[in-house]
């Protein structure tokens, strides 16, 4: 396992901040118990950081008709909706919640080509919030199958996570194992498939990002 790299500088600044916080602490009290809960604090609280920035190494190896969880986390919404962005018809919306202790890495569920990116500044409402998918800072992916067939991808902030990161643009091709994007401090990833898509997930399933099976495309 490594650190992602969006995590570089948040490590860095987080560990000179409570180092001098601890030095200056040190300097004002010659208080045994006080010094030693402090560090204690600094060291839990570091630690949750770096968890926050972990990427474990995972290899996809799903048939090319399967798509995988692109994040970790819960599945919390299975339902079939109305996708006013781009599709602008019914479809089948999956949402998985990502809590500030998941990994935060956001894979490429399948293969194919990027149609569309979007990036919207938005609120910070509650990750589970109704309106959060459409009110919420986002970022909308669309993959395209060599097949025709397409999966849309929503980035969603929650009130903790305040930076969304994507890497992919429109007209890139896009494979297994490949990241499109990460989440700092957690929140939330919908995707929205084709009427007729397989759904072999639940809602209360844990998914792992890059391994946890989604779905089937049709046939």
């Amino acid at each position: 396992m490594t650190i992602h790299k969006e995590g570089y500088k948040i490590i860095a600044v987080t560990f000179l901040s409570l180092l001098t916080l601890n030095i200056i602490l040190y300097s004002l009290t010659e208080i045994a118990l006080l010094r030693l809960g402090f560090s204690i604090v600094s060291l839990v609280f570091f630690y949750l950081v770096l968890q926050f920035f972990r990427l474990p190494k995972r290899i996809n190896t799903s048939h090319p008709e399967e798509l995988v969880a692109p994040c970790d986390g819960k599945v919390v919404v299975i339902e079939e909706v109305e996708e006013p962005e781009y599709f602008k018809d019914k479809r089948i919306q999956v949402s998985i919640f990502m809590s500030p202790l998941n990994v935060h890495a956001n894979w490429v569920p399948c293969e194919g080509e990027v149609k569309y990116v979007k990036y919207h500044q938005g609120l910070y409402l509650v990750a589970w919030h109704p309106k959060s998918s459409t009110e919420n800072e986002r970022t909308t992916v669309v993959i395209q199958r060599k097949t025709g067939q397409e999966v849309l991808l929503r980035q969603i902030a929650g009130a903790v996570a305040r930076r969304i990161v994507y890497y992919v643009k429109p007209n890139q091709q896009v494979n297994r194992n490949e990241q499109f994007g990460f989440i700092k401090f957690g929140s939330r990833v919908d995707l929205f498939f084709p009427l007729g898509t397989e759904i072999v997930c639940k809602i209360g399933d844990i998914t792992k990002g890059n391994e946890t099976l989604i779905a089937r495309w049709s046939k």
